[in-house]
């Protein structure tokens, strides 16, 4: 108990102090939500590593997708890996930096107001944003519960008010850049820490062989009669296992919390080597979870009656009093690293996009320079974050207590709504100059039309899509080719007006001799 408790006083201290010090950094609404686009490509790499994994990943995903699909279920941190990190870093990194830079925007609704000349657009996906991101915030603390009850016997509601009340202090006193920072603290945390957890669950049933050849010899005939399905290459059901690959890969690439790290980014030489080092963090930390999970079925666990958030706690607590410390403080790790990324991009979205546009005649009228609008929109920024913040803990609070099953579920909903939206707009909007506005709104309206559907009206979606997962997945697919579609039947966009835009992308500049080569004019 005295390691657990030495353990989490000094990583709260850190993160307290580490905001703090990072106040100069945030005396503006740039450097508050950006950083002031100077942020380093390990502090991106990291913060785009720890918003994308969360503790809803380590307790719930990997136990829950290990025991349906065995150590197959490896194969979604494998996604996570190379689609999630690799091909969002190569396809969007770059773009996603100069045209957000060209069009001035620090939100993605900004973006798509920007990118389209059109406030309906900004407004629509700010609403968007809202509504669903503070249910998926609430869902951050569910991981918690079980381990903190294991590890210290701590009532779930105190663990949830010294989480937010720490996130909300370095948050609102740092910004972005104590966000990246502690982010990268606690990427090292959730690196070292599901290493040590595996190798230690492993050694159990004797090591990495003995393990695997323990998982063969699992059956269960309500699942697979084949022998050995869950030690299998593909598991018992390889179309479900695609579907949550697809949806917790590929979601990503339309989430605003991820999407706005490419924002941030430095210069050239760190994107390359962002992409690299946010793919090896994913492959350790999300490949790490998701084979543990595969090995849940080894474990004494009544799922039926305690559910799938018991199976990760009930392999820990057969663990050393020291591994499970480290297990304490990885979840919170991936807890507060997720947190303090949702509702950053939840509070600067709310100020910019909505509070802005309806004061701005207003302050106009009053002859408000842009300094004092800026210190203005930076308070109303941090009050909405502590705002958030509270928000999402009442609700995981009264989920916890009244077992409100509705919150469950919309919390369950949010990625594949918020993907599903933005997903095809986002990525059409940066590579193709026809994208139009009427597009993106189709967009917007098809990825949560979908989800809520999903929700109140399962029984008119077939079997397989009946899965909040494959709706999640099938909401992204559905909006990659709705919007490409309406925008050849709908008018083109000014030719004009895009060009100018689209320009960012054929700028000048100038680099140095180690990155470009001459063209050989010089002769030696």
């Amino acid at each position: 108990m005295l390691v657990k408790i030495i353990l989490l006083v000094a990583f709260f201290g850190v993160m307290v102090a580490v905001g703090i010090a990072c106040r100069k950094h945030a005396a503006d609404v740039g450097g508050f939500v950006l950083g002031g686009r100077k942020v380093g490509p390990w502090l991106t790499a990291f913060a785009y590593g720890t918003s994308y994994f969360s503790a809803v990943i380590f307790v719930g995903y990997a136990g829950q997708f290990g025991w349906k699909f065995g150590v197959a279920s490896t194969w979604i941190g494998l996604g996570n890996a190379m689609i999630g990190s690799l091909l969002a870093w190569v396809l969007l990194g770059r773009r996603t930096r100069v045209m957000t830079q060209q069009l001035k925007s620090a939100t993605m609704p900004q973006f798509f107001g920007n990118r389209f000349g059109s406030r309906a657009l900004k407004l629509i996906s700010a609403a968007i944003v809202f509504i669903f991101l503070v249910p998926y915030t609430a869902s951050l603390y569910n991981g918690l519960s079980r381990l903190f009850a294991m590890g210290f016997n701590v009532d779930y509601t105190v663990c949830i008010a010294v989480m937010a009340v720490l996130t909300a202090v370095y948050v609102i006193a740092g910004g972005y850049m104590a966000t990246a920072i502690n982010d990268f603290i606690q990427g090292i945390i959730m690196l070292f820490g599901i290493a040590a957890i595996v190798f230690s669950v492993l050694k159990i049933n004797g090591g990495f062989t003995g393990s695997l050849e323990a998982i063969a010899k699992v059956t269960d005939e309500s699942v697979s009669t084949v022998p050995g399905i869950f030690a299998s290459f593909f598991g018992p059901d390889p179309a479900g296992l695609l579907g949550v690959v697809i949806l917790t890969s590929l979601g990503t690439w339309g989430l605003p919390q991820m999407v706005q790290k490419f924002y941030a980014i430095k210069s050239e030489d760190d994107i390359k080597k962002g992409t690299v080092i946010s793919t090896v963090f994913a492959l350790i930390v999300a490949g790490g979870c998701y084979f543990l999970g595969g090995f849940g079925r080894l474990f004494n666990i009544d799922v039926a009656k305690d559910g799938y958030d018991a199976i990760i706690p009930e392999m820990l607590s057969k663990l050393s009093p020291a591994i499970c410390a480290v297990a304490l403080v990885l979840v919170l790790s991936a807890s507060m690293s997720t947190l303090s990324s949702l509702v950053l991009t939840s509070g600067s979205t709310l100020t910019l996009d909505f509070i802005d546009p309806m004061i701005e005649k207003r302050r106009a009228s009053k002859g408000v320079d842009a300094k004092t609008k800026d210190k203005k929109d930076l308070f109303i920024i941090r009050c909405f974050v502590a705002v958030f913040i509270l928000i999402s803990a009442v609700i995981a609070v009264i989920q916890y207590k009244v077992g409100v099953t509705f919150i469950a579920q919309l919390m369950g909903l949010s990625w594949g709504a918020l993907a599903g939206a933005f997903l095809g707009p986002f990525i059409y909007s940066l590579y193709w100059k026809r994208t139009t506005k009427a597009a993106c709104i189709a967009g917007f309206i098809w990825g949560p039309a979908v989800m809520i559907a999903n929700m109140f009206f399962k029984g008119i979606f077939p079997a397989f899509l009946q899965s909040p997962i494959n709706a999640g997945a099938f909401a992204m697919i559905g909006g990659m080719i709705i919007v490409p579609l309406v925008s050849l039947i709908t008018p083109k966009p000014d030719r004009e007006f895009v060009e100018g835009i689209f320009s960012c992308y054929t700028k000048k500049v100038t680099v140095t001799a180690k990155e470009a080569l001459t063209d050989g004019e010089e002769n030696v």
